[in-house]
């Protein structure tokens, strides 16, 4: 086995390590987690994205889709509002050579989502049709049509449009009804036209534990 391939295993068990004692750490009353989750079209309709924004290449004609929303668990993520239709969307953006077309739908959900004192900026979803280059993805085709963006210092997208001004996919706190934590809260399972995450938050909580556990290698190399 070689050194890197060592560093790698250790990397992904701390990571998993760190999972569960951040679970185990969660508020017994969580009430779930505040944020922007990420949708993809299948059949003219929503499903929840199996990968995150920045690694996610939808092809040209596809409708990718922003929803925040205050989701009780893992399995709870709520869809955006608004259909994803391509044809309606990007109906007046003809193709191009070297580029290809996204129709992109922005929800920012309802006053009850919104962290204490902010609202959200609009009451209905936003829509755009993104132009990017062939290789282009969810993220450069969000960047063309809603800003500015805020990331935190793992790359997980925390605000659309300047919402919400901070925070990024924090716990809320205070619901009696819900005793699991992050890490032991069995997922429901998904439904017919989509479902929800289906432990995709917690998938997604991995790959930020993995990427701030491959910064602190990456460091002690260069070191």
């Amino acid at each position: 086995m070689t050194r890197r391939s060592t560093a790698a295993g250790a990397l992904a068990t701390g990571a998993a390590g760190l999972l569960l004692a951040l679970g185990a750490a969660a508020p017994a009353h969580a009430a779930g987690y505040r944020y922007w989750s990420f949708w993809e079209s299948d059949a003219g309709k929503w499903t929840y994205a199996t990968q995150g924004p920045a690694t996610a290449r939808p092809a040209d004609g596809d409708a990718i889709g922003f929803r925040f929303a205050l989701s009780e668990d893992s399995a709870d993520a709520t869809r955006p509002t608004a259909a994803p239709d391509f044809a309606a969307i990007c109906a007046d953006v003809g193709k191009t050579a070297g580029t290809k077309r996204i129709a992109v739908v922005v929800d920012f959900g309802t006053p009850k989502d919104a962290p204490a004192g902010e609202t959200p900026p609009k009451t209905a979803p936003t829509t755009g049709c993104a132009r990017v280059a062939e290789n282009g993805t969810a993220a450069d085709a969000l960047a063309a049509v809603a800003t500015p963006l805020r990331y935190d210092s793992s790359a997980m997208l925390c605000g659309i449009a300047g919402y919400p001004k901070q925070g990024c996919g924090e716990a809320v706190a205070d619901a009696p009804d819900v005793t699991a934590t992050a890490a032991t809260a069995a997922p429901k399972a998904a439904e017919e036209d989509g479902g929800g995450p289906s432990l995709g938050l917690l998938v997604g909580g991995g790959a930020v534990l993995a990427l701030g556990a491959a910064a602190v290698w990456k460091s002690r190399r260069r070191a």
